[in-house]
């Protein structure tokens, strides 16, 4: 029977476990989203992951939107990743970058005033921590077609970068409300030009970037994370079984090196009423699939034995506990992590 402890190829790489470190956003970067000497230690703590998964990090100062968030579209940024990987590398580690452009979910006091971008002028419910304290979401303007042309050279610009920079590959952020679930789903894109509209309509940017990260890298060093059924941000789409599961199949052309999916299971605390739809996607895609959404250990090896999944990310176990792996595999407890140094800075609650 396999397990999460048995190895997996996963595009390039072959992972000695599939217990993967989900993406972790902490908010410790060093100012300019420069990375520092602590992120390199939490993050090689965490090595003998089958793979890690960086915390998002923004692609552009445009897509910029999250307090302490590290960036990657300069050298200095580059170089700060750089002892990161390093230091995960020389523990014996494999780790991805994800890469995010955050759309409505940024705020103009971020970004020199001006207003975020998304596909259309609708704004998301609630909150966002700004430099200048805590605010409302704004109404964010709808890009261009001339912008939204641009985006997939920018996404493979930043895919290079992070491969100069060290890591492994790179993974799509195209969940949790940011640019890309913005334009997919239909709740929050209401064009009416070629990027609006059909499903084919709204997936069109994010199969453009897949191509682009993938003629930049190998298609080999992606993968692409999806959250079908969140409602975070404010997210809502009239049919995800039919959006999801398309976009699924349309990505076997490019022969990545997996999908990722957000979506608690039933029973979960944040498990929303109605059909799953990983299923569907694991039906449509032929490649690697992880799975996402509070599991123990117990229901991750349920998963990969009866193969309705490859591998399963873990996330707030990884806070408190940088050796999951070896706790996991003695059945030693686990630390419950504490929600109050999440995003607090500095090393308590993250070193």
């Amino acid at each position: 029977m396999t397990t999460i402890f048995d190895p997996l190829t996963l595009g390039s790489l072959t992972l000695p476990n599939r217990i993967i470190m989900a993406p972790l956003t902490r908010g410790r970067a060093d100012a300019g989203g420069i990375p520092g000497a602590m992120m390199a230690e939490y993050y090689a703590l965490r090595a003998d992951a089958g793979l890690i998964i960086s915390e998002a990090t923004a692609i552009t100062p445009q897509g910029y939107g999250w307090l302490g968030a590290p960036g990657i579209w300069n050298d200095a940024q580059m170089e700060g990743w750089q002892i990161v990987t390093e230091a995960v590398h020389n523990k014996g580690g494999r780790i991805f970058m994800q890469l995010w452009h955050m759309g409505r979910i940024s705020h103009p006091d971020f970004l020199g005033g001006e207003l975020p971008v998304a596909p259309s002028a609708i704004a998301a419910i609630g909150q966002t921590n700004t430099p200048l304290g805590k605010k409302d979401y704004v109404i964010p303007r709808p890009l261009t077609l001339e912008e939204i042309k641009a985006l997939p050279h920018i996404y493979a610009e930043a895919a290079q970068r992070a491969i100069d920079a060290g890591f492994d590959g790179v993974e799509i952020h195209a969940a949790n409300g940011y640019l890309l679930d913005e334009f997919i789903r239909d709740g929050s894109n209401q064009r009416t030009d070629a990027y609006g509209g059909s499903i084919d309509n709204r997936l069109r940017l994010m199969l453009e970037v897949v191509s682009a990260v993938c003629t930049a890298i190998g298609s080999d060093k992606v993968g692409i994370r999806f959250s079908p059924m969140s409602g975070h941000n404010s997210m809502v789409d009239s049919d995800p079984v039919a959006t999801f599961s398309h976009a699924a199949e349309q990505l076997n052309a490019f022969g990545i090196a997996y999908v990722h999916i957000i979506e608690p299971f039933a029973g979960h605390r944040m498990y929303r009423e109605g059909e799953r739809v990983t299923p569907h996607i694991r039906t449509m895609f032929t490649g690697i699939m992880i799975a996402n959404g509070g599991y123990s250990k117990d229901l991750a090896n349920d998963m990969i034995s009866t193969n309705d999944m490859d591998a399963v990310s873990f996330g707030m176990m990884y806070i408190a506990n940088p050796d999951l792996v070896t706790r996991l595999r003695h059945d030693h407890p686990l630390n419950a992590p504490n929600m109050e140094t999440l995003y607090s800075g500095g090393r308590v609650g993250y070193i």
